[in-house]
């Protein structure tokens, strides 16, 4: 999962697919407010389920892969606008 270390109100933070796997589950959708430790995904590996977590708090405006959509390593899952 990535992020820019320095983000202020405003920016743009992507949280993204730290393996390969399956888009298993969306548990956001655009316009929804997250805080920090938030799983605003599920992928899917070997049958593991891997959540994806926000590293800061802000606003969904972007999910850029449907459901069931493979995902490589690095791939953005969900995009948030930071909030203060």
């Amino acid at each position: 999962m990535t992020m820019t270390d320095e983000a202020g109100a405003g920016a743009r933070v992507a949280l993204s697919a730290p393996i390969v796997a399956n888009l298993w589950q969306l548990r956001v959708k655009p316009g929804d407010r997250v805080e920090v430790g938030t799983v605003v995904a599920v992928l899917e590996s070997m049958k593991m389920e891997i959540p994806v977590e926000a590293h800061v708090a802000g606003t969904v405006v972007a999910l850029p892969v449907d459901e069931g959509t493979i995902v490589q390593e690095g791939d953005p899952v969900v995009v948030l606008q930071v909030s203060d």
